[in-house]
């Protein structure tokens, strides 16, 4: 399955005059905005997780290279 790819421009249009529609205009901003906070969110847990990961690798390094010694 394609993903969002296959839903294409007129799909996407289509869907945001359903969302207008079903929430109206004043509602708009807000929901947007709640989206991008989550998408933050997601966004910097997503980034710890990775950074927890590479400090973990760092670590088995620095105990590797003092095992060698």
């Amino acid at each position: 399955m394609g993903g969002l790819g296959a839903i294409g421009v007129p799909g996407l249009i289509i869907i945001l005059v359903i969302v207008l529609i079903v929430f109206g205009p004043k509602k708009l901003p807000e929901i947007g905005g709640a989206v991008g906070k989550t998408f933050a969110e997601f966004k910097k847990s997503t980034k710890g997780l990775i950074d927890d990961d590479d400090d973990d690798d760092s670590v088995k390094k620095v105990e590797k290279k003092s095992d060698a010694s």
